[in-house]
């Protein structure tokens, strides 16, 4: 069986508070892009778990969220037989793209899928949350209001097609470092995300893109300017929109035109403020995973 990991990019992004419990409390529009890492789960008579991945520094172990999802339900069903799973990655790593809960959210669907263990959508997403707050949605997939920790999910209409160009410069940036650094006292604006759900209702782009804002962005620019230096360029060439995905360092840029995208493409590739270039466009949730 072979199955897509799709990854995420966060159309908004608003830090509400901290909990308690040391979580923070969000409020996020979540959208799927097609960009993924590829997962391959093989049957086997003997009983475990092997996986293997093409990047050397991942773990293959049960430190892989692949391998606990995998584990999570095998275990729950008492799964005699055993399975080999090979991770391919392509989403980069660190990226606040999503890639390793996309990868688990993969393992999760495959893992019902093989061994015909007929659990719905939603009974994999209760599951999922246990693994990471951004599996539950990385198993739904499309447009969602995300909230609470990330897990509590509202599906949205689907985006009005548009064309996202993904540029990732050459370093990686912590969630949990980004969410120590951010001092909500200090946060003077917060995105529009009633304004923008109404933006995706009406099929309205610029009433999208116009909205579009993330809070960790300020901070980690400051310690990383090269993520303005790829948001100002992609802007200059076209861009409705450019801003950082996730706790970064990701930069996307949404187009209305693909002409735009792919020369503004070009232009990334060749200012060489970027390691990883891709242009793309949203998912649509009648593809299958």
């Amino acid at each position: 069986m072979r199955l897509r990991a799709m990854a995420k990019i966060n159309l908004g992004l608003d830090v509400l508070h901290k909990r308690e419990d040391g979580y923070h409390e969000v409020r996020m529009i979540m959208q799927t892009i097609q960009m993924y890492d590829v997962l391959d789960i093989r049957k086997r008579k003997e009983p475990g778990i092997s996986l293997s991945t093409n990047l050397p520094y991942i773990p293959s172990d049960e430190r892989n969220l692949v391998y606990k999802a995998a584990k999570l339900l095998m275990d729950e069903f008492q799964v005699k037989e055993g399975i080999d799973m090979k991770l391919t990655k392509f989403i980069p790593v660190a990226a606040g793209m999503a890639g390793g809960s996309s990868d688990a959210a993969a393992a999760f669907v495959g893992i019902n899928r093989m061994f015909q263990l007929g659990l719905s959508e939603q009974d994999l997403m209760d599951r999922a949350v246990q693994i990471g707050a951004d599996v539950p949605y990385c198993i739904m997939r499309g447009t969602a209001l995300a909230e609470g920790i990330g897990e509590k999910l509202t599906r949205l209409p689907q985006m009005p097609r548009c064309y996202v160009l993904v540029g990732k410069p050459g370093i990686n940036v912590s969630t949990k470092l980004a969410y120590e650094n951010l001092n909500l006292e200090s946060v003077s604006e917060h995105p529009d995300i009633d304004g923008m759900i109404s933006a995706i209702d009406e099929r309205n782009l610029h009433g999208i893109t116009s909205r579009m804002q993330n809070v960790f962005e300020p901070g980690i620019i400051r310690s990383y300017p090269v993520i303005q230096e790829i948001k100002d360029l992609m802007e200059n060439e076209g861009a409705l929109k450019a801003m950082m995905s996730g706790s970064g360092p990701t930069v996307f840029g949404i187009f209305d035109n693909r002409a735009k995208m792919e020369k503004a493409a070009d232009k990334l590739r060749k200012s060489h403020l970027a390691k990883t270039v891709f242009a793309t466009t949203i998912y649509n949730r009648k593809q299958r995973i």
